[in-house]
């Protein structure tokens, strides 16, 4: 008995995208199923509810349609290539004039109008916030105080964030959330804390309009994080992965962030409280390999570069990339400390012998 084709079409819904792209090869049948853009669409839109919108639709399909969609934006970024062999003296081979001019020359091309986010967040497989940013707020051109400003993004605008008494972005016992019974047992045991790290999970997928290429930048899962004692009430979630900059930093890699906050408001602690979470952060930034946040310029360049990405569906391979990035940025802050402490010792010393050394040491 042969099943109806319209049959494996409603069968082919319902399964997730690795099951969708392993039966290709059962059949002919199911070959020419898996490429009905029906059953990617119902998949992605279950994926994230970003893509149900209307408009970003008919992006979609301008780029090639949700098969193609999915297979850009589920996996993760990894390009670690440079990460492994980052060191305090990594350069080029370039002078900054060369670097100041192709990125001159690169930016002719891309505007910050040309970047959709769709941003979808979930706990315990509900969707619990999702967004849609057209362009990037501020940023009407790559003149100005955008160029050499630190690139952020702050997805929580007033209305998101409850200030005007709606539209909060909560987490209740109703979703799953375990209760607490006090601040100081959460500080010994961590089980709220335990249960974020495995529940939370992030899609930051960005579109270019323009090059008609989409990546999820995100890592799904939590790369790291800390716990806001003594403030207490405070959770702070880190998301990101590692993206290139070759030619456009002089390290040539950078980590891109997404920092998801939330917080325990006033009085929901305790034996039969109504506990919620409230979030109360959600966004992105680049930093580079010193620490310090990429400005608007380079980070439109960066994130043109990370369209074209490659990717992988292995989470540890992203989370060991991100170990290395944070390796290496801590060792060249412990050799740029060290240089420091050398030359402020050699200033220290005063005369024509030390400043002949600190000469040397330049050259």
């Amino acid at each position: 008995m042969s099943l109806n084709a319209d049959l494996i079409c409603e069968i082919l819904k319902r399964v997730d995208g690795a099951t969708l792209a392993s039966v290709e090869c059962a059949s002919s049948l199911f070959r020419f199923a898996t490429r009905e853009e029906h059953a990617w669409e119902e998949l992605c839109s279950s994926m994230w509810p970003s893509t149900r919108n209307e408009e970003v639709r008919s992006l979609i399909f301008a780029l090639g349609g949700f098969r193609k969609f999915y297979r850009d934006c589920f996996p993760m970024v990894l390009d670690a290539e440079r990460v492994s062999t980052i060191h305090c003296n990594l350069g080029f081979g370039k002078s900054e004039n060369s670097r100041s001019e192709y990125c001159d020359k690169e930016l002719h091309g891309v505007s910050p109008s040309d970047f959709v986010s769709l941003v979808d967040l979930y706990y315990r497989d509900k969707a619990i916030y999702s967004k849609i940013l057209w362009g990037i707020p501020g940023a009407a051109d790559c003149n100005g105080w955008f160029s050499n400003s630190p690139f952020s993004i702050d997805l929580l605008t007033s209305f998101d964030k409850g200030e005007n008494g709606e539209g909060q972005v909560n987490i209740s016992l109703q979703d799953g959330l375990p209760q607490i019974t006090s601040l100081e047992r959460e500080r010994k045991d961590g089980k709220l804390w335990s249960d974020l790290w495995d529940n939370i999970r992030l899609s930051w997928i960005l579109v270019s309009t323009k090059e008609k290429q989409a990546v999820n930048i995100s890592s799904w899962s939590p790369l790291g994080g800390q716990k806001h004692w003594p403030t207490e009430k405070d959770f702070l979630l880190l998301f990101g992965s590692i993206l290139p900059a070759h030619k456009i930093l002089p390290l040539g890699v950078v980590q891109g962030i997404l920092a998801m906050k939330c917080r325990i408001p006033d009085d929901d602690v305790g034996e039969g409280s109504d506990m919620t979470l409230k979030l109360t952060e959600l966004g992105m930034r680049l930093e580079d390999m010193e620490g310090a946040h990429v400005n608007g310029r380079n980070s439109l360049l960066i994130l043109k570069r990370a369209l074209s990405c490659h990717r992988t569906m292995n989470y540890n391979n992203v989370l060991a990339s991100c170990q290395q990035f944070l390796k290496a940025q801590s060792e060249l802050k412990d050799e740029k400390m060290k240089n420091e402490n050398l030359i402020d010792t050699l200033c220290a010393l005063g005369g024509i012998t030390a400043f002949a050394i600190i000469c040397f040491l330049i050259l």
